[in-house]
């Protein structure tokens, strides 16, 4: 029946992050894969979903207020004026907000600007729309952004630009000047910028997160995606939103209903418990992946990775293989899954082939992504497994096959 797939569905391919996660459930592997908190939600949330169950929140729903809340943050946090009644579109966690906005913007042709390395979302949304995807690579070891590189990339057909930050595979936080950079190119150009901002509440040592929007002449051009997944630890329950201008979010809305109709109800309104929590709760939720993110760094390290630039958020370590090791990051995340149980993701999959570039490219087999958001007796037993792999001097063994 191969036959009967459409063209578009003979492209898309398993998720490799996923089919590494399902590994680790057949292996009984410590999955350090995927991005998912294996901790308990904070309890009045949970309660929260509870009471609205009971409470019979059971058919197709809008929760108004998680909208007025946002608005009203995105005006305290960031001086942005949002309309709670037009401007904002719930949509089933920030998978579904991202692809309902490429959808609403892009069509056949239009070229749309990423940074490489990307999650591999991303790309799938724009081939799915029919638009064309121009990689503009950041430069390693921190992962900066090159202006010249990024003006290059634009052209008559540019139609749109994705950013995420705090990103994701490597931990960056887009300064100040590289959001000036991107603004500037889009108001010059006339482009839409959509951003993934899930990671928004996790930075580390005083970074702050800085919304595109919030910048001059951005408002009006820029979608902003977003959801409870990684600040409350709950992944599962699909609540997410888009952010835009009226028409845009309206677009947005339209898709959202056509697909999946309605975010779930219960987990709507445990969303106002959610946004509704006290400065407190993103202090402690900071501190306490600023610990992990010490902990797997220093692990790593200590066996040998090259780790030149420490995340500044999100919950993720893009560690470097060094130069000893012979093995490619495919190669290495095999023998590590067979060797200790281990699950990495290799960071080949987060690099895309930028447009016209002659650059040695070789590095981007020499990366691999390892997730901190789990437990301290998760991230314990991963570093006793891998420690049994140590020789003599400290050194990880599966660098010298």
């Amino acid at each position: 029946m191969e036959e009967k797939l459409s063209s578009v569905a003979k492209t898309l391919t398993p998720s490799p992050i996923q089919q590494l996660s399902l590994l680790a459930q057949r292996c009984n592997a410590i999955n350090l894969a995927e991005g998912f908190p294996d901790f308990p939600a904070p309890p009045l949330i949970k309660d929260a979903a509870i009471s609205a169950i009971n409470s019979d929140f059971n058919q197709y729903r809008h929760v108004q207020g998680i909208c007025d809340h946002l608005a009203k943050k995105m005006k305290e946090m960031h001086d942005l004026d949002i309309d709670p009644l037009t401007d904002i579109a719930i949509c089933c966690g920030q998978t579904e907000a991202f692809a309902a906005s490429v959808f609403a913007i892009i069509n056949e042709g239009d070229e749309v600007v990423l940074f490489d390395p990307s999650y591999e979302t991303y790309e799938g949304c724009i081939a799915l729309a029919r638009g064309v995807p121009v990689y503009v690579a950041l430069d390693p070891p921190h992962w900066t952004l090159d202006q010249d590189k990024l003006i290059k990339s634009l052209s008559v057909r540019t139609k749109a630009m994705i950013l995420n930050s705090p990103h994701n595979p490597t931990g960056k936080v887009f300064s100040r000047n590289e959001l000036e950079i991107i603004a500037e190119a889009c108001r010059s150009r006339d482009l839409v910028a959509i951003t993934d901002e899930v990671y928004e509440h996790i930075t580390f040592h005083g970074e702050k997160h800085i919304p595109l929007a919030s910048l001059p002449g951005m408002r009006e051009r820029t979608i902003t995606t977003s959801s409870l997944s990684k600040t409350f630890s709950v992944t599962g329950w699909r609540v997410g939103w888009a952010i835009a201008p009226a028409c845009i979010a309206s677009a947005i809305r339209n898709f959202h209903i056509r697909i999946t109709d309605s975010a779930p109800a219960p987990f709507q309104e445990a969303a106002l418990t959610a946004l509704r929590s006290h400065t407190k709760y993103f202090d402690l939720l900071r501190k306490g992946y600023e610990s992990k993110r010490s902990y797997i760094v220093n692990l790593l390290m200590g066996i040998g990775f090259k780790i030149q630039f420490m995340p500044q958020g999100s919950t993720f370590v893009f560690a470097e293989l060094p130069e000893s090791c012979l093995l490619s990051d495919v190669e290495f995340v095999e023998e590590l899954i067979k060797q200790a149980g281990v699950v990495a993701v290799p960071g080949r999959g987060f690099f895309h082939r930028e447009k016209h570039s002659k650059l040695d490219q070789h590095y981007r087999q020499r990366y691999v992504r390892f997730a901190f958001c789990k437990s301290d007796t998760t991230l314990a037993a991963a570093a006793q497994k891998i420690g049994e792999l140590v020789d003599a001097k400290g050194l990880l063994k599966l660098f010298s096959i």
